[in-house]
């Protein structure tokens, strides 16, 4: 199972989903899994998460080492879920995916939409909020859709 996080600018959202699969991973001992992240454009190509995506990593005893990069066409072939954060992501996305010959197998999704909470599908940018609050906020929305993303597969 490969998945692939992708948000904006890779450097809030999908880093941070990144990191908490990953922890999921090593705990469920899901060694056939892996997971990446990307943006849908290259502001940040290089670069470490944002610092309060970081902090917020690092209070929950989650590391991460990576390096922003921008959304290529071989991951449409690479991963078998790539996951949205917001609806605009996952419109961009579906949008590459569709003008891709031959059509790549992967399924595009909303991240959020495994809460089963209409209300809560959208996982807002937290990039220009002031303090802490919405990073808190979104940790909580990636931390359990995916936990019931890989609960869901499991079964």
């Amino acid at each position: 199972m490969k998945v692939l996080f992708v948000c904006l600018g890779n450097t809030c959202r999908s880093p941070m989903a990144e990191a908490v699969l990953n922890h999921i991973i090593v705990k469920e001992q899901l060694s056939n899994w892996s997971t990446d992240s990307a943006g849908l454009r290259d502001w940040n190509v290089g670069l470490q998460p944002q610092g309060r995506a970081q902090q917020l990593l690092n209070q929950h005893g989650l590391k991460t080492q990576h390096l922003s990069r921008i959304i290529t066409v071989q991951d449409f072939y690479d991963f078998d879920y790539i996951f949205g954060m917001d609806e605009s992501n996952l419109q961009e996305l579906e949008c590459m995916a569709a003008r891709l010959q031959p059509a790549p197998a992967c399924r595009i999704e909303l991240l959020g939409s495994y809460l089963g909470r209409k209300q809560d599908e959208i996982i807002p940018d937290p990039y220009f909020s002031q303090g802490m609050g919405s990073f808190h906020a979104v940790y909580l929305q990636i931390n359990e859709s995916c936990e019931r993303f890989v609960e869901q597969q499991l079964k």
